[in-house]
């Protein structure tokens, strides 16, 4: 269930509501989402990832064969009947938590999300993840939905608490615009891991005819991609840094941080050669998004 990435999705979303949110509720002029709403959105999350995780390497024990056979879990510690039962067991706990959630807060876009989000990943396991670019995208969508959810979840519960005042209150704006930034920020880099990801498992992919970048575009191109993302992320980050430099304290400690995470992923990519050197450069993309996460303290402040 890669218990570490599921503990750094429900800090992740701890820190949007609980220090990102908050400080945009008029300084507590208005109540905040209550703390059970948010227990059942991050066990949601979190339940439906781990079963992302798991019918991953249900599909994948031909690949980490070949890519990671010291990691491999399936047919090695448990069987795959085991596999696909605790794959339904995680993921029905999380629909059933969202499901609760979205009817607490009366929003049904987000039951949709809950119901369609594990469906997508168990066809990107089984077949999306091995075409071109697609299986990149749906888990750089994935992981950009956690603060677009919060969003939902708080705009959701203002207008069943405030509904006669809420034409006028222009914080539920900022709410999803924070958000989408935090969220787009999620989906650059995720998109750029999992490209750096498919460097690393180049052999075990092109033995079983996987279409990603690297094995279609091949390694230099895919580098030369790679580069543009990073500095494109690397320009927004600048952009919104100098935008909100009135709003944020020390608001180009973080960011020129996250540059130069940025410019080490860029050096460890081009010298990378053998799967551990794309392991260390995927290292420094998920660095870059705990700084990023930081931000979020520096906008509480």
């Amino acid at each position: 269930m890669r218990w570490q990435n599921l503990l750094f999705l429900a800090f992740l979303m701890w820190v949007m509501e609980r220090v990102c949110a908050e400080v945009l509720y008029a300084n507590g002029f208005y109540e905040i989402l209550p703390w059970w709403y948010l227990v059942l959105l991050i066990g949601a999350a979190v339940g439906i990832a781990a079963g992302g995780y798991i019918i991953n390497d249900y599909f994948d024990i031909k690949i980490d064969r070949i890519n990671r056979a010291d990691k491999l879990i399936v047919t090695q510690t448990i069987s795959k009947d085991q596999a696909i039962w605790t794959y339904r067991i995680a993921t029905g706990i999380g629909v059933v938590m969202g499901l609760c959630a979205s009817w607490l807060i009366r929003s049904w876009s987000m039951a949709v999300i809950f119901v369609f989000v594990p469906g997508l990943l168990w066809f990107y396991s089984s077949a999306y993840k091995r075409q071109f670019l697609l299986g990149n995208l749906i888990i750089a969508l994935s992981a950009a939905l956690p603060p677009i959810l919060l969003a939902m979840a708080n705009v959701g519960w203002l207008n069943s608490h405030f509904t006669a005042i809420m034409p006028y209150l222009t914080f539920s704006k900022d709410i999803f615009y924070w958000m989408s930034g935090f969220a787009m920020f999620a989906f650059l880099l995720t998109w750029i891991r999992e490209i750096v990801k498919d460097l690393q498992d180049q052999t075990g992919d092109r033995e079983l005819e996987c279409h990603t970048l690297p094995i279609v575009l091949g390694e230099q191109w895919t580098k030369i991609i790679l580069t543009i993302l990073i500095i494109g992320t690397g320009w927004l980050i600048g952009y919104f840094a100098f935008r909100l430099r009135e709003m944020v304290y020390y608001p180009f400690l973080i960011p020129s941080c996250l540059l130069v995470l940025l410019i080490c992923e860029v050096f460890l990519l081009w010298t990378a050669k053998i799967p551990t050197d794309y392991r260390r450069a995927q290292l420094f993309v998920k660095l870059t998004m705990f700084a990023g996460i930081i931000y979020a303290f520096f906008l509480h402040l």
